[in-house]
């Protein structure tokens, strides 16, 4: 994440002397730590590629083959989910990615090793001037960003990709904050040691998690056309500053078309609702993907604003019908999935069977999946919810928590099993049932669930029946009202 200082020249970069004051909290990486670093990095990677594809429900890139861009490379990315973002850059990119971490993940031992593990350079932000334990002049974190600058340049020079957060801060809404120069002051710096020929690109990206609280979500990662610095060269050689500037600009409106960007909490719990509610009556596809998740938010977000100006009755109705049946749902304890109905009444009756069954016969395999994986299950999210009240950390947390009591537990089973049976054949199917039997129980429970849901609807129908009748009048006015509005809204623009 970059926390750079707006009002420097771009031109201060290119020097990467310490300046006239000794910084007082310099950073001086062990002189293996980078062969350790890369190690690390090596050994890691392939766990955290796993970690994330259990973690997420879903992850889908589009236009994945820019994320495989030969280097020089610059990443400049939204920051919503703190450590899940360079995660998840990092586990799809096939080349090393370094990354700018702000100063304060340095100063313990324990988190200087896996930043330094993690391909991480500091940087010091103003804020940092006064640390508690010591202080920095303006002219010694000046000195210290200066030498990160000069690590930028050198990973550059060597064909190097380095990830960056322009925003400067992350914050688990669906905004895009102003922007800081920095990463655009590092390109120009680097291309100008070079007289614009070192052939450096930054790349833009959108990250869109749909529910990043949320165990078993999805994300939808959004790849920008890569920008040449070198087209900024005249302008950098006329005006640094008013280069930095027009590339910063140039970032953020890539950056921008590629998110969905809510203007109020307010608006993103309306847009919410709606596509996570009816998302499927109105994507026309019938095959969903992600892509078409994210079309259908702008859509949403695009239409609110034009009701809100043309049609601002239309827009409170929706809203306030919208708000009234989840609460309904949520006093009854159901979700639309256990309204929703499709095809005939013997499809549907078949479709029952089938499901009641496999579970009938699954029951022996989720038991055994959940016996051997439920405790380090079920540890990362207690240790997260004691850990943070921030939401932002809560899915690093789970992820890292979660890859080291599998390991641990897995392991430790395995060994057990081992000295109890004396025999490695039963060892090793052992530990090969603990994942396959560990994703079925998961799978298992999320239909388990569903099942659960759409047998209490049933009984609700039975005996609660003109309540149901009523929700499902509610829910049937409201795609009709969602409907009418999408029309209404196409025909217009």
């Amino acid at each position: 994440m970059w926390f750079g200082q707006a009002g420097r020249k771009p031109e201060v970069a290119a020097r990467t002397g310490p300046g006239n004051s000794a910084p007082a909290a310099e950073y001086n990486p062990h002189p293996i730590s980078f062969l350790a670093a890369m190690l690390f990095y090596t050994v890691m990677k392939p766990l955290v590629q796993v970690a994330l594809r259990v973690f997420f429900r879903k992850l889908e890139i589009r236009h994945r083959e820019r994320l495989q861009l030969p280097g020089p490379l610059l990443i400049c990315s939204n920051h919503p989910n703190t450590l899940m973002d360079p995660l998840i850059a990092a586990a799809s990119r096939r080349q090393s990615v370094a990354f700018l971490a702000k100063s304060t993940f340095f100063k313990n031992p324990i988190s200087r090793a896996i930043m330094e593990s993690g391909n991480s350079i500091p940087i010091y932000r103003r804020q940092d001037l006064d640390t508690g334990a010591e202080t920095l002049t303006p002219a010694q974190l000046e000195a210290q960003n200066e030498k990160a600058f000069g690590r930028c340049y050198d990973y550059f020079d060597r064909g190097g990709t380095i990830m960056i957060f322009p925003e400067g801060t992350s914050v688990s809404e669906r905004r895009l904050r102003p922007l800081k120069t920095g990463a655009a002051r590092i390109a120009l710096g680097a291309e100008a040691r070079h007289d614009f020929r070192l052939g450096l690109r930054i790349m833009p990206l959108g990250i869109n998690y749909f529910d990043p609280q949320r165990f078993r979500s999805d994300v939808f990662v959004n790849m920008a056309e890569p920008i040449t610095v070198a087209d900024y060269a005249d302008q950098y050689r006329q005006d640094p500053e008013a280069a930095a500037d027009a590339l910063t600009e140039e970032i953020r409106h890539r950056m921008e078309q590629r998110l969905v960007i809510t203007r109020t909490d307010e608006e993103d719990e309306l847009v919410t609702q709606v596509e996570r509610t009816f998302g499927q009556h109105l994507i026309q596809d019938d095959e969903e993907t992600l892509y078409d998740n994210f079309q259908l938010s702008r859509t949403l977000l695009r239409a609110v604003r034009y009701f809100e100006q043309h049609d601002a009755g239309r827009l409170g109705d929706v809203r306030e019908r919208l708000h009234s049946y989840h609460q309904e749902l949520h006093r009854l304890r159901l979700t639309d999935d256990a309204l929703e109905t499709r095809g005939p009444a013997g499809a549907r009756r078949n479709r029952a069977l089938e499901a009641g069954l496999r579970l009938t016969l699954g029951a022996p395999v989720y038991l055994y999946g959940l016996i051997n994986s439920y405790i380090p299950y079920k540890i990362p999210s207690v240790i997260a919810q004691r850990a943070t009240k921030d939401v932002e950390f809560v899915s690093p947390i789970l992820l890292v928590t979660g890859m080291l009591t599998f390991t641990l537990f897995y392991l430790g089973q395995t060994a057990l099993v081992h000295y109890l049976t004396d025999s490695w054949l039963w060892t090793l199917l052992y530990f090969i049932s603990l994942p396959l039997t560990g994703f079925y129980a998961l799978s298992y429970a999320g239909n388990l669930a569903e099942r659960l849901r759409r047998l209490r609807a049933l009984r609700l129908f039975r005996q609660e029946r003109p309540v149901m009748e009523s929700l499902l009048r509610q829910r049937t006015e409201l795609i009709r009202l969602l409907r009418e509005a999408r029309a209404a809204y196409l025909a217009k623009v």
